[in-house]
Formats: structure tokens, sequence, C-alpha cells
């Protein structure tokens, strides 16, 4: 997925139980926004995963960007951002698992979260990560306690993300033909 005119995937208006996969997204500003408004508090019951998903070259930011409710970032990887690759504001709970973060050159952007808040503020919301690989100097601001009680069943299983490779080469559209298997 690339080249549209807003996000190139927008999840809204209390959206839940979903799952984004396989993806592989490349030349885009605002890749996905999770929770489009400060004011819509009730997009507290968004439960979303992204898993298995390359996020390419040309990207900005927001993979994703999130308010509100919980997010399972699971075996991603995210090889180019220009600006930052995870964002949120209104105390989202995000738990990023076993992913592969390679930062870009610049200095400025190897941070991999943008908190959308004072510090005073963002400190107190849960941002987990586990098992994630950083690479080229990539930094993953971790934030909270521990977060609320959430059956882990339901939750995509996490390799280590020195799995993402095999994981996601195959990520994005087929290449199949008619009356041939993929």
């Amino acid at each position: 997925m690339s080249n549209c005119e807003d996000g190139l995937i927008d999840v809204v208006q209390s959206s839940t139980g979903i799952t984004i996969s396989n993806c592989h997204f490349t030349n885009h500003n605002d890749v996905m926004l999770f929770g489009a408004s400060d004011s819509w508090p009730q997009d507290q019951i968004m439960q979303i995963t992204v898993a298995f998903n390359h996020f390419g070259r040309g990207l900005v930011q927001r993979m994703p960007r999130c308010r509100w409710g919980f997010f399972h970032v699971v075996n991603n990887d995210y090889t180019h951002w220009l600006m930052y690759a995870i964002g949120g504001g209104d105390a989202p709970t995000i738990i990023s698992q076993g992913n592969r973060y390679i930062a870009p050159p610049n200095i400025a952007a190897k941070v991999i979260t943008k908190h959308y808040a004072e510090e005073g503020v963002w400190k107190n919301w849960v941002w987990h990560t586990e098992d994630d690989l950083f690479m080229n100097g990539a930094i993953f601001n971790p934030s909270g306690g521990a977060p609320k009680q959430v059956d882990t069943n339901e939750w995509v299983k996490p390799k280590p993300g020195t799995y993402v490779t095999r994981l996601t080469r195959f990520s994005g559209t087929l290449s199949c033909c008619t009356g041939k298997p993929c």
C-alpha cells in the first residue's frame, strides 16, 4: 500500500477486534491512524493487532499513531521511517513484541516512539517492548507500569525480533497467476 490521499489505514469510531497483517507499506506520510480524535473517548474499547507487516521505503510517521485503546504490535519489520514509527496520545496501551526496528541515518529520528503529551503525562501510559530487535541506534522509550489484565491467549504469539525477516518476507500482494498455485 502506498501513495494515498490521507492515511493508508484509519480505524475510527470505536472500531475494535481488528488485525492488520501481512501488508507491505511504502511511500506515504501518515501510514495508520487508530482513533481519530482526542474528543472521542469511546475509542477506549479499541483492540487492534498489527502483525507481520513490512514498513518500507518512503514512510514518514504513524506506523501506527494510536489514541485511547489497546494495541499489540508484533513481528513487524520497520526498515524505514523519517520522523518516528509508533506514536500515540490520550493514554493508549501499546505492547511491542518481536519487531525489528532499523533506525534511519538521521540522528534526530532514531527514537521509534512519539508521545503526544508532556512527559509528566505520558510517563504513566503503558508502552512496553519485549524481544524487539533494535538496529542502527533505534530507541524505544517505554513507559508506565504493567498492562491491565489481558488474556494473552488471544494474542498473536510473538517470535523474537531476530525472526522478523523470515516472518515478513512475503508480506504485501501475492504474485499469483490464474490457474496456478501461489
